[in-house]
């Protein structure tokens, strides 16, 4: 039996994985953006969330339950940490530095 072809067959299937599980953030950048969409609305809508709308729906369906609920922890968290007045202007800079790199699309999120 020739196992070239075969290994050649795997090879190619590994690779189309990889570059699909590629093309989705992480776990990490959806609690990420869940976070800045939260700063973004409890800092009085000093951004546009329009992107991050996108970005977060397009993510939400290929996400597993419990990251969803931790996402949703972590903008109720970053909304009331931004009605604190001594934090204002740190979150701010973090709203207006880091966060805006979730306000693109999903594909370009997953890239960065």
């Amino acid at each position: 039996m020739n196992l070239l072809p075969i290994a050649i067959a795997a090879a190619a299937l590994a690779a189309a994985g990889a570059a699909s599980a590629g093309s989705r953030a992480t776990d990490a950048d959806y609690l990420k953006a869940q976070r800045c969409k939260g700063l973004a609305e409890g800092l009085g809508g000093t951004v546009d969330t329009a992107g991050l709308d996108a970005v977060l729906k397009a993510e939400e369906s290929s996400r597993q339950s419990f990251v969803i609920d931790r996402g949703a922890t972590e903008m109720t968290r970053a909304k009331r940490e931004a009605r604190s007045e001594d934090r204002k202007a740190r979150l701010t800079a973090e709203l207006t530095g880091p966060c805006v790199a979730y306000l693109g699309d999903a594909t370009a999120v997953a890239k960065r």
